[in-house]
Formats: C-alpha cells, structure tokens, sequence
C-alpha cells in the first residue's frame, strides 16, 4: 500500500551513540605516588543519560556512565566562601568505607560564591542549534525550542542574543538582538524546521564570528550549542575542531554543549568541545531536565566565577597506604600541570559546588598491593595526624594569573561510623556507588543496588525539586533492568 511521504515516521538513528572508553582509576601506592592531580568538572551529561536509558529499562553503557557527573548532578549544603576575594569555601570529611571494611572514604567539597542576579555580568550569547533532519523527533528540536525559550526567561533585557542554525549549511537565522525584545526572538525559535545533513563546524564558525562582532569585554561571550549528535559536513577532524575552539577561548568566546536525544549521540565530541571551549556539557532528556539546567541552574550554567580550576592532593605515607580517585578519569592532569597556568582545566559557575571523593587505604589496612622488595626503605612522614593536603588552583574569570588555596585533611576531620557522617557525605556515596556499580563493580566490593537504595534513602535530607527521590526510583529501575538482563530479557 502507497504511504504517502507526509504520514512516514520520521527518521530514527538507532545504535550509533559513542562514548569513549576509559579506564577506571586504579588504587595507587603512597609512598610511589603519593600525589594525585585533576581538573573540576561539573558537567551533568552522563546523569541524564543514565536516566534516559533506565527510562528505557536499558542499563547503560557503562562508558557512558561517568561517576565525578552523576555525583555532581546534585547540589550539597556546603557553607558558602565568606567573601568575593576569595571565591571558594573548602569541605572535608573522612569516614569509614560503606563496602570495604578497614577502609575510608575521603570528601572533598568546594562551594562557589553565588553572584546576585542584579550583579550579573552582561551576556552575549549566541544560540547554535542543530536543524538537520534527525532532529525531527519530539525529545530533539522541539525540546531544544522549549529549552531556549526557558532559558530567556532568566535572561537580563540588556543581555543579547543571536541564532545560528546548521543542517545541510548554516546561516544566521537571528542577529544578535537585547532580549527586551523577546518577542522577536522567540518568533525566530517557534519558526525553525529540521531537514538536510548536519554542517556543524560551519555552523560553529558563523557562531564564533556572532560572538565576537557583539563583544564585550567586560561581559560573558558564549556560544551555546544544541544538538543531538555528529557533524557530518565541514570539519570533521576532532582534532581540528579541538584546536579551533581552543583559539577561539582565549580569544574570550566559551562553548557550552547540550545534547539532546538518542541514537546518533557523539558524547565523545560533546565532551571534547565542552571541555576545550571552557563550559559545561550538559544532556537534556526531559523538560524537567531542560527547567534544570537552564532556569534553576542559569547562573552556574552561564556565569563563571573561576576559571581552570585543578585540585591537587597529597597523602601522607605516614597515614595513607593506598588511593584512588573515583571518576575524574577524563580529568587527569600531570602533577607538574598544577602549577602551569598555561594548562587548561575546569571552570565553576555562579553558586555551584563540586564534589570529590577518594577511597583510602589506612596504614594496617587492607591493602590491595604488597611492599616491592626494595620498596622497603623508603622515608615516610613521621607525623600520621594528616591524611593529606589538599590544594585549589584557579583564576578568576578575567585573569591570566592563578591563585592558591589550601587546607589539610585532619584526623580531626574524621567520622567514627559512616552512619555519623555529614548527610550530604553519605549521599554523595550512594550516588558514587551506584555509578561504581554501572560500570562494572570493579571496586564496589559487597555493595548492591539494596544498599545504595538503603544509604541514599537515609541521606535523602531536604530534597526541594525532587531530585535526590528520582535518584533512589533510577536505582530500582537499574536492579529490575540488571535483572531482566540476566534472564535475557
């Protein structure tokens, strides 16, 4: 029977979204490599992708599932830094390990100061969105529309914004325009269509050139592209389009990724440009996701107080036996690249905090690797009261220059039991121990769904847009999904 063209479905990619595979950090031996090194990341991609496929009742892929995202996803009570000056306040707690008895965990937390809406930098913003014809499908353009339109709401009059569409070439579909003239722009949103092949880097070229004909030095220039996956036409090198987004950062223009959609997902891409560009890649799945991100969270997602922020650690051989940090993999720096001011690294926004967690072998606890037989002379620290040190590099937004904090990681610091640990600690373990367990359970010892379930559920705490209960339905979506994959369902 004749279907005509108008009635076919739309187009539907299916099983060509990438990740890239990483290795999870192993445990590292103190007195061998007693410092350990990385950049911030508040990216939230990978939590949203977690969702979208238990939504599915898929596990993931565990390449897709990256732990630093998920525990960082969401926000945790840490006191705010007490003045501008200093932009970070630091949190630090060790407790005892919840699925390695004789080992600890260690937190590390840092809070960003929030700048008042009224105290906003003007931002120059260029919308880049993806037209092409795969994103046809409800959960793409049309989200991506609803998205911006959200997004306007917290957007200052004076603030500009311009549109840059791509599918089989790219064109300005809107010169940059104050958004007092909201009217107009959200026209040009509702107007837009999808059909051809996916110009991506063209796009990104006349993207650049909006932002930087609208310049403001003293303001916030980026480009924010949407889109559900590769670029097929124009640049295709991702070492080509790494080096010409890195020109265009110094040059003072940031790019923020958000995906949409499933089945031609390039993440591999997404973080590439994301992480060069100097912002955030973020997956928006649902509206919900979309109000997430882009209204609750506009000021840490736009406006950067700090720029190439790295954390370094050092742990005491006195105290410490072994470590490793968990996720970050991504995010690993040299330990000489701490102090290079040349080297870039993650930045944190308005108001956002960022989480770290270390798993610790305590001297007499139980290891994971013997001494080597010429190991046995090496000098250790003669004072175990530390566990570490640990220090922040960062530069404010407009500096070239970075600067220094830092603070020990106490004895003082430390909880007998995990059930006294600070509630947000505990939660932070759940979320990490559930990522632990969608990646393979590599270093999850006797944890199980039940357990994170248990720990999350008790650390819930106050939890005003629902967030924390979703994550707790997410983890009993994952044990029916594992269960139904050992029956081969």
């Amino acid at each position: 029977m004749y279907v005509p063209q108008w009635a076919s479905p739309p187009y539907h990619d299916q099983g060509r979204d990438r990740f890239t595979s990483v290795a999870e950090n192993p445990f590292k031996i103190v007195r061998e490599v007693p410092v350990s090194t990385f950049s911030i990341d508040v990216d939230t991609a990978s939590y949203s992708w977690v969702r979208a496929s238990l939504n599915r009742n898929v596990l993931p892929q565990p390449a897709s599932v990256r732990s630093e995202e998920l525990i960082n996803y969401f926000r945790y009570d840490y006191a705010p830094p007490r003045s501008t000056a200093q932009p970070f306040s630091t949190s630090v707690a060790v407790m005892p390990s919840p699925w390695s008895p004789g080992r600890k965990l260690v937190r590390i937390g840092i809070k960003g100061y929030s700048v008042t809406r009224a105290a906003r930098p003007h931002a120059n913003l260029v919308f880049l969105i993806d037209t092409s014809g795969s994103m046809q499908e409800p959960n793409k353009l049309p989200l991506v529309k609803q998205s911006l339109e959200m997004l306007l709401d917290e957007l200052a009059p004076n603030d500009t914004v311009s549109i840059v569409t791509y599918a089989g070439y790219a064109g300005t579909a809107l010169e940059p325009t104050q958004v007092r003239d909201k009217a107009k722009i959200e026209a040009v949103i509702d107007s837009l269509g999808a059909g051809g092949s996916t110009a991506g880097a063209e796009g990104i070229r006349d993207a650049y050139k909006l932002a930087e004909a609208n310049f403001d030095p003293r303001g916030v220039n980026r480009v924010i592209l949407a889109t559900d996956g590769d670029f097929n036409v124009g640049i295709t090198n991702q070492e080509e389009l790494k080096g010409y987004i890195e020109r265009e950062r110094e040059k003072g223009v940031f790019l923020s990724v958000l995906g949409f959609g499933m089945g031609n997902y390039n993440d591999a891409l997404m973080q590439t440009l994301a992480q060069n560009g100097n912002g955030a890649a973020a997956y928006i799945d649902t509206v919900n996701e979309a109000r997430k991100t882009l209204v609750e969270e506009a000021s840490s997602t736009l406006f950067p107080i700090a720029k190439d922020v790295k954390i370094q650690v050092e742990f005491n051989p006195a105290a410490v036996a072994e470590y490793r940090l968990i996720g970050y993999e991504t995010r690993a720096l040299n330990r000489d690249d701490f102090n290079n001011d040349k080297v870039d690294a993650g930045d944190v926004g308005s108001g956002q905090t960022v989480t770290a967690l270390y798993e610790i072998v305590p001297i007499g606890g139980p290891r994971t690797m013997g001494d080597l037989r010429y190991s046995a002379s090496a000098k250790v620290a003669s004072s175990g009261s530390e566990y570490g040190y640990v220090k922040i590099r960062y530069k404010l937004p407009k500096s070239s220059t970075s600067r220094l904090i830092a603070t020990p990681i106490t004895r003082g610091l430390e909880y007998r039991s995990f059930a006294a640990a600070p509630q947000d600690a505990r939660f932070a373990v759940a979320v990490a121990g559930f990522a632990e367990l969608l990646r393979g359970g590599k270093y999850s010892g006797m944890l199980s769904y039940d357990d994170v379930l248990r720990i999350a559920s008790a650390a819930r705490g106050r939890d005003e847009f629902g967030y924390r209960s979703e994550f707790v339905q997410m983890v009993r979506a994952a044990k029916s999904a594992r269960t139904l994959a050992q029956l081969g369902g």
